[in-house]
């Protein structure tokens, strides 16, 4: 690919990432490193920084996605160009789309000299928001259920514990985190999903292996010496974290309401918004992340070439 020199995504590439991603207020939970690098080998992703300006591009056997390029305001038109340029010479017979873009960005579309685009909205991909200190409260009558929830959880359970997450207690981390698979690959909801899932699983272990070089935060539930729930996220952006993976057994009732209270209280109390990404379509997923009460929606588009 003459017109922009791609290369793999490796975990070397963080601060370059960093860098790009901190210089500008995104609010889509797509554009951390980490999302990017746990999900790198599911969407194929390779990179490159030309010119100042950070092109990322996923693939398959289908189709050539560009995602929505990082850099200063005045470099966006001219970087639609070379993706376009790129796209025709690499593509081949595969469709060719921006994919996960933000609604700014889309707008940078259709300024686009002789703009020919069609532009089109990823409902499942869109991320759920809320106010943490609602997350932290559960005050009101609309977050009722959820404050029985947890009242009932430390009821049943009053020896446990929230913990920040240290190397310590990852490995049992990883016990719940087979445990939680097992259990899904039972779900008949998400056959379709189980390569995602297999994908999801190894990023886990992976962002594991090397917590602390990701530099983000995660919490676990513990009963004794095993951990009942767990989960990690970072800054997004000047006023919102995102939550990247959340996990709880799913026989110990109210240890995601668990976790999740107490995550956001102990981590990200100086935080506005949480972040706690999409649904992905799944019907539970959707009604779980509804029942806590977003008070916005962070939408994704796609654009094609007419």
């Amino acid at each position: 690919m003459n017109t922009i020199n791609l290369k793999k995504l490796e975990k070397a590439d963080k601060n370059i990432f960093d860098k790009f991603y901190n210089a500008q207020y995104c609010e889509s939970s797509k554009y951390t490193f980490t999302n990017l690098f746990m999900w790198r080998n599911l969407y194929n992703i390779s990179w490159a920084v030309e010119n100042d300006v950070l092109y990322t591009f996923a693939e398959n056997e289908k189709t050539l996605s560009a995602w929505q390029p990082f850099g200063s305001a005045d470099k966006r038109q001219d970087a639609i160009s070379k993706i376009l340029t790129c796209a025709n010479e690499f593509k081949g017979d595969r469709e060719f789309k921006f994919d996960f873009l933000e609604k700014k960005f889309v707008e940078e579309l259709e300024k686009y000299p002789d703009a020919n685009f069609e532009t089109g909205f990823k409902a499942a991909y869109s991320d759920y928001v809320y106010n943490a200190e609602d997350l932290i409260n559960l005050s009101g009558r609309k977050f009722h259920t959820k404050k029985n929830h947890f009242n009932q959880f430390y009821k049943d359970y009053p020896i446990a514990e929230y913990s920040p997450l240290t190397a310590e207690i990852i490995p049992q981390c990883l016990e719940l985190l087979e445990t939680w698979y097992e259990t899904q690959l039972n779900d008949p909801e998400l056959i379709s999903l189980r390569e995602n899932l297999a994908h999801e699983k190894a990023a886990i272990r992976e962002v594991f292996s090397d917590f602390e070089y990701f530099r983000i935060k995660g919490g676990a539930i513990l009963l004794g010496k095993n951990v009942v729930a767990f989960t990690f996220g970072e800054k997004l952006n000047s006023d919102t974290a995102v939550i990247h993976v959340e996990k709880a057994a799913p026989e110990i009732r109210g240890a995601f309401t668990a976790i999740n209270q107490n995550f956001v209280a102990n981590a990200w109390e100086d935080m506005t918004y949480i972040n706690r990404e999409e649904d992905m379509g799944i019907d539970g997923l959707q009604k779980a992340k509804e029942s806590y009460r977003p008070v916005k929606m962070i939408e994704k588009f796609f654009a094609k070439v007419k």
